[in-house]
Formats: structure tokens, sequence, C-alpha cells
């Protein structure tokens, strides 16, 4: 028994090591199917009870002048805003092309990966009938405010502004995930984690300037990984199923 364990624990380390495109069990699908589950039904209270999002928006209106001082600040809309959406970009592109040339599917796909999750967010958004905080009448603006799943008021506004779409590019790095897991398990939660960070700070940005709530950028960050790993796993299944016929 002992020697079988350890054989059939060497064949699957080589095959983890000799497949740069290796599924990844069915457990791991299965705890974050469950905790997707349990943040959607946090983010909905959250985005239906609204109190929260008007709560940490009202920190950066001015009621006396109707307007969000740092929506123009140099920090927030030129470095937070643009740059640092070119950079997580950029690393996208850089892995593309070097997978290309490398020959390394793995590392063609985590960049498509990055690419797919802010695609989602962005058609989601572009069909979103909830406006910007600074469209709203509580922040200055003409729409009415109304809770997720709720009915859509006749002056809603502009809308397009749910979910988070500028949030969206940093969330996109949580693809580095699947590039080093389950090789380097440590290495990939701390880039999982990295990229949560680098999404809220870029979203809280937008909170600041007045463009979105928490919750659009929490919907944001759901999204995005609950796109990434759909996609991971039904490539690396159907791959892994070809090569059985």
């Amino acid at each position: 028994m002992k020697t079988s364990f350890i054989l059939n624990k060497s064949q699957t380390d080589y095959a983890i090591k000799s497949d740069s495109l290796y599924p990844l069990p069915a457990g791991f699908y299965l705890k974050q199917f469950v905790l997707l589950i349990l943040s959607a039904m946090l983010f909905i209270w959250l985005s239906r009870s609204e109190s929260i999002d008007m709560a940490l928006t009202r920190m950066w209106f001015d009621p006396l002048t109707h307007t969000f001082p740092w929506k123009d600040n140099y920090w927030l809309d030129v470095v937070n805003h643009r740059l640092l959406k070119q950079i997580v970009i950029g690393v996208g592109i850089v892995l593309l092309l070097a997978g290309v040339i490398r020959r390394q599917p793995r590392w063609v796909l985590v960049a498509l990966l990055m690419g797919i999750g802010p695609l989602v967010v962005g058609v989601l958004k572009a069909t979103s009938a909830h406006s910007c905080p600074w469209d709203l009448i509580e922040f200055g603006g003409k729409a009415v405010s109304y809770p997720l799943l709720g009915v859509t008021p006749a002056n809603s506004g502009p809308g397009r502004c749910f979910p988070g779409g500028h949030a969206s590019s940093g969330f996109s790095a949580l693809a580095l995930f699947f590039l080093f897991y389950p090789r380097q398990p440590r290495l990939a939660w701390a880039l999982w984690w990295t990229a949560m960070v680098i999404g809220m700070l870029m979203g809280f940005g937008q909170i600041m300037r007045g463009a979105h709530f928490l919750s659009h950028n929490l919907w944001a960050a759901w999204w995005v990984w609950l796109t990434q790993c759909m996609t991971f796993g039904c490539v690396t299944h159907l791959l892994k199923k070809r090569k059985t016929l």
C-alpha cells in the first residue's frame, strides 16, 4: 500500500510538471463556487441596502459646492485612473507575447484571462442602467439611484456605471494565480491577494472621485474571478478530454 501511494504521488507530480496547461482538481472549483455564492449574497445585500455605499461616498462629497473635490485630482485621474491601468494592460501584453514566442500555452491563456475578465465587466457596465455617484441627485446630479435588482426608474440617468470598469483592470491580475498554482501555491495566492489590493486601491480612487460606489468595485472583482475560473476550467478540461481521445 505504501509503495502504491508513493508511485501514485510521483505520477501526479510528473503530470503537473510535464503539462503546461494542467487541469485543476474539481475540489478547487467547488470551493471557489461556494465562496462566490456566499460573496454574491453579501454583495447583493450591500448593493440593495446602499447605506454603506452612500456613507462612504459622502465622505468625499462637498455639500457646499455640490461637487467631488477630488474628481480632477492629478494623482487620482492621471496616475490611478490611467497609468496603473496601462501598466496592468502592459503586463498582460508582455505575457502574451512571451508566451507566443516561447510557445508557452499557459502563459498565453493567463494573458487572455487578464483581458477576458475586464471585457465581461465592460459589457455589463455598458448595458447597465445604474448611474455613477456624480450623476445622482444626492451628489449634485439629476439621476435617481435605485437598488440592485430593483425596478429601473424613468430618470435613472445616463447609466453605464455598474460594475466598476476601472477596478476590473486591477482585478484582472488575479489571473496570475493560474500561472503558478499548484506548482507554487504560496506564490500563487500571494499574487492573488496582491491583485485584490491593487484592484481595490484603483477602485477606491474612483470612489474618491465620485465615479463609483464600493459595491461597484466588489462586483467587478466577483465577475472577473468568476470569468477567469470558468474560462481556465473549461479550456483545461477540454484539452485534457482531447488528449484522452
